[in-house]
């Protein structure tokens, strides 16, 4: 596999919220010599600790967008690609689940597709830390509804790990309706009616606490996909 050069790759990170967390993230950013997009919609200090943390690494290219209002972790990554200007880009989780190392796997699988997903559930994945047991049962029940509402195939729809060709986002974002969590469905579901390449890639995982995804996220997740199915425009979150 061609590894792909980092200065041809922006990273966005959502990050809604994330200040107890943030610093771990940016102390494993791995020598990425690429550009990194933070986007924080939250009320804590998230924003300042990235700023400050940028200011003391200037060896880094980040670059940190703060908004008053609720956008969304759809709403954040689409805000991130509208920022971004290398030919490929991608977003990764601010929680650090899956690292620097993993995203340049899936960069590197552009070489021959458009989109490449990183999935915590083929065979030859690396889960380090799994799921707790309630969260995995969550998981496959709704890659199941996936399956059955909108026809994708693959094991891992939900994984907050994707790479994509540049052009390739940039045609489907005007027909993206969702802001939530739902996001990476319908995503992967424009990309394929449009006729683009999707390649799922086995990826180190690390299950890590405090994810913003609870049970209550996961049933509006659901009910925004049946209404994005049935041609409405899904809820925003709050």
């Amino acid at each position: 596999m061609t590894q792909i050069p980092d200065s041809d790759c922006s990273i966005i990170v959502p990050a809604y919220n994330e200040e107890k967390r943030i610093a771990r993230f940016l102390e494993n950013m791995d020598g990425f010599t690429g550009s990194f997009i933070f986007v924080c919609d939250g009320a804590d200090n998230t924003a300042e600790v990235i700023e400050r943390f940028a200011s003391e690494n200037r060896q880094y290219n980040i670059r940190c967008f703060s908004y008053s209002h609720r956008l969304g972790k759809g709403g954040g990554i689409l805000e991130g690609f509208r920022h971004a200007e290398t030919p490929y880009c991608g977003f990764l989780d601010a929680d650090g689940s899956a690292s620097i190392k993993e995203m340049r796997k899936l960069f590197s699988a552009l070489e021959d597709s458009d989109c490449a997903i990183g999935s915590r559930w083929m065979q030859e994945s690396d889960i380090v830390v799994e799921q707790g047991l309630g969260r995995k049962i969550q998981s496959r029940m709704f890659n199941l509804a996936v399956k059955i509402l909108f026809g994708l195939s693959f094991k891992d729809t939900q994984c907050g790990a994707k790479a994509f060709r540049r052009e390739a986002i940039l045609s489907v974002m005007p027909q993206i309706e969702s802001r939530g969590f739902e996001f990476d469905v319908e995503v992967l579901w424009r990309l394929r009616n449009s006729g683009f390449r999707i390649k799922e890639v086995p990826i180190a995982w690390e299950d890590r606490e405090s994810s913003h995804v609870g049970g209550f996220d996961g049933a509006g997740m659901l009910a925004n996909l049946i209404r994005l199915k049935r041609g409405k425009v899904p809820r925003k979150p709050e």
